[in-house]
């Protein structure tokens, strides 16, 4: 990735995470989803953004449903805090990596008892 689309990334990551906190009204989109990582294509059309949310399944399965839905809703503030011309295509993905890490640590609490 090169440096300006390793900067563009840092944005978005920072400006998405302050969008899902301060400004999405919506019950499934709050403060405690996390932005774990935004991959920036090389033509700066497209951007990957990945999500995660501690819960169930059908909360992060609830999650990307409403982050499709608002999608375009997104991309309109992201427009607004972005100095580019145009802001990239957002396609969002879980990233399941933190409930991996919490399962794995409580494996290791139980082997360590």
């Amino acid at each position: 990735m090169s440096k300006r689309n390793y900067r563009l990334a840092g944005e978005i990551k920072r400006d998405l995470t302050d969008i899902f906190a301060h400004e999405i009204r919506d019950p499934h989109i709050d403060s405690m989803v996390s932005v774990t990582d935004v991959e920036v294509s090389n033509d700066l059309s497209y951007a990957r953004i990945y999500v995660s949310k501690l819960g169930s399944q059908r909360d992060r399965e609830k999650l990307l449903e409403a982050l499709e839905k608002a999608n375009g809703y997104i991309r309109t503030l992201l427009s607004q805090r972005l100095k580019i011309r145009k802001v990239p295509e957002l396609r969002f993905f879980l990233d399941d990596s933190l409930e991996y890490g919490a399962k794995i640590d409580k494996i290791l609490g139980e082997l360590g008892e």
